[in-house]
């Protein structure tokens, strides 16, 4: 524990003045005591019971100040409490596999209806925002609260050729952080799009943004990416790149696998082909990011995963100031010795 204002902490010094004070008081009702005839009968009047309850009262109420001293110096104690993410982004894979039937009634409405399930869950205070990726990827729902419009990107989906789990990532990351710089032309398709649309000046200011220095992994709480394919990367750029550009931000990157290991084959317009799940690189992805990976065979499992990952996401530890918890604390102290005189001895403390 640390205290932001350290120097108020003297005011403890006055806990053991009180303390002092407290036996000099007793001494001096002990002297008035002796003055009656028979001291043995007060005692009895009183009871073994009742001479130890008069110090509970004034022990809670100086346990109060104490805490309330406490409080006075802002301390700040790494505690569990429900994250502060602002932003979360679902980025799906829409590629053409995901229309295998291996998870009921296919992968795609299957991930779509986990989505849903998922957001629902959610606090209302939380953004969330919609990464589509196939052979490229693009953002179709701006980080939002409002989940009606949430649910209409993700209702939208339409199936297209490709795996592009790395364009995913990049994209999700330039939705994380739109300040930044991250150049998604340049890192999906090798090559700066609109350059020719910026003046000398403001591509020096974007050079300028580009430059960052390199954050712990998982570190970023502020925003976290849930990545749901069912495939192999079959186009754009290295899924583990990808992943460490997240890492390199702090950002962690859950993902979860769709279908069967066993893979399936389908086919579409005359086209077939076997797809299969590629674990490894999920893990490894996770893995890089201190995120984790998931397993979902089944529809149900995917309902299941994403339950679990709300909790995952909503439960942090952090460095916290917990001056309010120490103040209430000091209140229920004084409301129960003030309680407890009156029961004891019908008076206040």
């Amino acid at each position: 524990m640390k205290f932001l204002w350290p120097e108020t902490l003297w005011l403890l010094f006055v806990v053991p003045v009180l303390v002092a004070g407290y036996v000099v008081l007793l001494r001096r009702r002990k002297k008035v005591a002796l003055r009656y005839a028979s001291l043995n009968l007060v005692k009895e009047a009183l009871g073994a019971g009742q001479s130890v309850r008069r110090h509970v009262p004034p022990l809670l109420i100086l346990l109060a100040l104490t805490a309330m001293f406490v409080a006075v110096g802002r301390p700040v104690a790494v505690v569990t409490l429900p994250s502060q993410n602002e932003t979360i982004i679902l980025a799906m894979d829409v590629s053409g596999s995901m229309r295998a039937t291996d998870v009921q009634p296919n992968r795609l409405v299957a991930s779509q209806a986990a989505a849903k399930a998922f957001l629902a869950e959610q606090p209302s205070t939380t953004r969330i925002g919609v990464v589509a990726f196939a052979a490229t990827a693009s953002l179709v729902q701006t980080p939002t609260r409002n989940r009606e419009d949430i649910i209409a990107s993700i209702d939208r989906f339409q199936l297209q050729r490709g795996t592009a789990i790395g364009s995913g990532i990049i994209v999700s990351l330039a939705t994380l952080f739109p300040d930044a710089g991250i150049d998604v032309s340049k890192l999906i398709y090798g090559r700066d799009r609109d350059a020719w649309r910026r003046t000398p000046l403001e591509q020096a200011r974007d050079a300028e943004k580009k430059e960052f220095k390199p954050v712990p992994p998982g570190s970023y709480s502020s925003g976290a990416i849930i990545l749901l394919t069912d495939g192999q990367r079959t186009t754009g750029p290295d899924s583990l790149a990808a992943a460490r550009m997240a890492a390199d931000r702090g950002v962690r990157v859950f993902t979860v696998g769709v279908g069967t290991k066993a893979g399936e084959t389908i086919g579409f317009e005359g086209w077939s082909m076997r797809v299969r799940l590629d674990e490894e690189t999920l893990k490894s992805i996770a893995n890089l990011t201190h995120g984790e990976y998931f397993y979902a065979g089944t529809a149900t499992d995917l309902v299941k995963i994403y339950k679990s990952l709300n909790s995952r996401l909503v439960l942090e530890k952090k460095e916290t100031e917990i001056t309010a918890l120490l103040a209430a604390a000091a209140a229920v102290m004084v409301l129960l010795a003030a309680a407890l005189s009156l029961l004891w001895f019908n008076r206040i403390v």
